[in-house]
């Protein structure tokens, strides 16, 4: 078969998410491309939390309702996923808490409890032993489980490995998976390939308070720091956050910051403040459902206008909204540059899906990415911290320097940095702060910051963790997908470029509103259809095929 999908499931303690991570390693081992979502309540015992792993011989970054194993680590995974089941799929289950009526013939019970007890093992050993009979039901021989065990759960190692072979042992082979071509690939979240690419940009210091879907960053680039020599901070709040990136930013050193919806309300007088005093500084928004707390551990794009707007004042900023692991690299390093490099606020927009979704990542294909210089002062004469400059960007230099002072200020002030309320010069450092952001628009043209695949006359328009779902659905359709990566400056000339020859185009989005659809209507291209779901999941593949074939009917 070309792909297999695999859900496992139990209670919020039962090491769900690692073990769809141990199974998206399994698949990898065997060369296939892995795409993992995660759903879980925000609850830190109890609840029902379970991991959709896909495997494809081809990329994959979305996940399918219809699976072909269910692992069932109790009773309310059965009660809950039955219906995913097909007429092909098996399941395995804890037969000590599962009761499996009417699937025993399509079914194998382990008895975990029994075997844990016969081992004298934890608890939370039953994942191991459960692991080890899915890969006798699908086929996968004892030397790769045993592999990846020893690579990546070096504690009770021997006592895992006894527990899996009992697992193992104890089920029959249901079918086999075959071995795919494709070369064996890293696993990444969407948060750790962000994290990366801040790495690979030339951070140095990262500050966050924790806050779902965007902490596991903060618990990336801390397990890094050592070998990279990066400073990590988790302040008291979020508005302590932003103020201390500032006085990273004012020492010189490239500093990225990571929140939430609710923790980023907090940070906006201190993004004023950015845009005033003209203190570079990223920004990882991983968006989840509100408004308020919401629903905290669940998705949704419905950030886009609060970040294009955030602050008081006008002043320019980046956002740009990867869509996967590989542009959440290559971005959250472009975003890091070119906050330097024009000395503004880069957003990285990205929602719970791209966050802690598991991709297979392919480095190759994520693009070129470097540390990139910025305008530095040149160390001749009276340093002005706001020169006039033909492009808007002062000259930078930090403290200490013999003889200057290196004012910034976030009051209105002159080019020397000195606080000033001249009508003059009000008007003149607001045209400087402009002229920034034009001069950023004029750079982007020589990005990708709107991509095209397929073609037809009718597109789907995305943006964000949207993009895999799009991709695969308009190939199927024969629709010509459009994905809006930067979303300010906006990139008004490509995507008309894009939308040449469309007759239809499609907003797909996880809001109620259309976010992307009003502000591509705002520059004129509005969308003639809006598929929308805000119930704080993403889009499966079934899902969105279901609602297109409603809306071409």
């Amino acid at each position: 078969m070309d792909e297999f999908s695999t859900l496992i499931g139990g209670i919020a303690g039962d090491g769900i998410n690692e073990a769809g991570l141990t199974l998206g390693r399994l698949f990898s081992r065997l060369g296939y491309c892995i795409y993992m979502y995660y759903d879980y309540p925000s609850l830190i015992r109890g609840g029902h939390n379970f991991s959709i792993v896909r495997a494809a011989k081809g990329r994959v970054s979305t996940h399918t309702d219809a699976i072909d194993v269910l692992i069932a680590l109790n009773q309310e995974t059965i009660e809950k996923h039955e219906k995913r089941l097909k007429d092909s799929s098996f399941v395995i289950y804890d037969s000590d808490q599962v009761k499996a009526a009417g699937l025993e013939q399509k079914g194998c019970g382990l008895p975990v409890s029994d075997i844990l007890k016969q081992e004298d093992a934890p608890k939370i050993m039953r994942n191991t032993c459960i692991l080890g009979g899915f890969c006798r039901v699908v086929g996968i021989d004892w030397q790769t489980l045993e592999s990846v065990l020893k690579k990546h759960i070096p504690k009770k190692l021997e006592q895992n490995l006894k527990v899996a072979r009992r697992g193992y042992d104890s089920a029959v082979e249901f079918c086999r998976v075959d071995r795919a071509l494709n070369p064996v690939l890293p696993l990444l979240t969407g948060n750790q390939a962000v994290g990366l690419g801040f790495l690979k940009a030339g951070l140095k210091a990262y500050v966050a308070y924790p806050m779902t879907p965007s902490s596991s960053t903060l618990h990336f680039l801390a397990d890094q720091a050592p070998g990279f020599g990066l400073k990590v901070v988790h302040p008291e709040n979020e508005i302590a956050v932003m103020l201390m990136a500032q006085g990273f930013a004012y020492a010189g050193q490239k500093t990225a910051i990571g929140t939430s919806g609710g923790g980023f309300c907090l940070m906006c007088e201190g993004l004023s403040m950015s845009g005033m005093a003209e203190m570079p500084v990223a920004i990882l928004m991983s968006q989840r459902a509100g408004p308020s707390t919401g629903i905290p551990t669940y998705t949704a794009q419905g950030d886009l206008h609060f970040i294009l707007n955030a602050g008081q004042g006008e002043f320019p900023r980046f956002v740009v909204s990867p869509g996967d692991a590989e542009e959440s690299y290559y971005w959250s390093g472009v975003a890091l540059n070119l906050a330097w490099k024009y000395q503004v606020p880069s957003f990285v927009l990205i929602d719970k899906s791209v966050s802690e979704g598991l991709y297979s990542f392919d480095l190759k294909a994520a693009g070129d990415l470097s540390e990139e210089d910025f305008a530095r002062w040149d160390g001749q004469g009276k340093y002005d911290r706001y020169r006039q400059t033909d492009s808007g960007v002062s000259p930078l230099a930090f403290p200490p320097q013999k003889g200057q002072a290196i004012k910034v200020d976030s009051y209105t002030h002159d080019q020397h940095g000195v606080t000033s309320e001249d009508p003059q010069v009000a008007t003149e450092m607001s045209d400087k702060r402009l002229l920034k952001g034009q001069s950023l628009a004029r750079e982007l043209e020589n990005y990708e910051t709107v991509k095209v695949k397929g073609r037809g006359k009718t597109a789907l328009l995305c943006w964000g963790s949207n993009k895999g779902v799009c991709e695969e659905i308009g190939l199927k359709m024969g629709l010509k997908v459009i994905q809006v990566l930067v979303l300010s400056p906006f990139p008004a000339d490509r995507l008309s470029e894009a939308l040449e020859g469309v007759e239809k185009v499609i907003a797909v989005e996880c809001n109620s509103t259309g976010q992307l659809a009003k502000l591509c209507g705002f520059y004129g291209f509005p969308a003639d259809e809006l598929i929308l779901k805000y119930d704080g999941r993403p889009f499966s593949v079934e899902d969105l095929e279901s609602r297109l074939t409603e809306v071409e009917q």
